[in-house]
């Protein structure tokens, strides 16, 4: 790959899934496949409630950066910063938009060689690339999953059209409802309690993150 553009980096706590409340640098890739990112667009988008801005470069350290080497560097001058105890492993998120259209193998490596453990947030439509340690994979209603093992799948609901009993026999250690962010998220956050309790197997998983004003 000839290079990678990213929307934001930041450090901060995983909100969300079974590893909420760590230590966390975000790396936000711009783009993804599922929707332009443009609200002209959103309606007849594959995924229609995103709530995540995955365009450009305007955030915190984005831009385009020309190789694996010079994204990792930045990574881990970023992971240095605050830090009174560097025992642990150094936790990194790839997250986006859909952050496997870019993350190759060269970033994977690079990012092993300075001692992170790297986590992928993804829809799940995508190749998993060599190197990942957590796999989280989110699916839209829809769209042709390839991704059918991992870590965490993560559902987002209510999602009309999803078929959750079909990925219920997918390979997952954790299986994770997410309310669906929006104008009425009090009903979605009902949704998802009920659903849990009428499907055990299903843990809920909150954004703590907005809960605590954290990004």
């Amino acid at each position: 790959m000839a290079g990678y553009a990213v929307k934001e980096m930041f450090l901060t706590l995983q909100g969300e899934g079974m590893n909420a409340g760590r230590r966390a640098l975000f790396i936000r890739f711009t783009g993804c496949n599922l929707w332009s990112g443009r609200e002209a667009d959103r309606a007849t988008a594959d995924c229609r409630f995103c709530d995540t801005d995955f365009v450009g470069f305007s955030g915190d350290h984005g831009g385009r950066y020309a190789d694996a080497a010079a994204l990792v560097e930045r990574a881990a001058t970023m992971w240095a910063e605050g830090l009174e105890d560097d025992s642990g492993r150094g936790f990194v998120v790839l997250t986006g938009g859909e952050p496997l259209l870019q993350v190759d193998a060269a970033l994977t490596v690079a990012l092993a060689a300075r001692g992170f453990e790297i986590a992928v947030e993804t829809n799940g439509t995508q190749p998993r690339p060599p190197g990942v340690d957590w796999l989280c994979v989110s699916p839209k209603a829809g769209t042709e999953v390839v991704l059918r093992a991992g870590d965490e799948l993560k559902i987002v609901w209510p999602q009309p059209g999803l078929d959750y009993k079909a990925m219920e026999s997918w390979d997952f250690t954790h299986h994770l409802v997410s309310p669906m962010d929006g104008t009425s998220h009090a009903d979605t956050q009902t949704a998802a309690i009920r659903f849990v309790i009428g499907h055990p197997r299903w843990r809920l998983s909150t954004q703590t993150h907005k809960t605590l004003g954290l990004r």
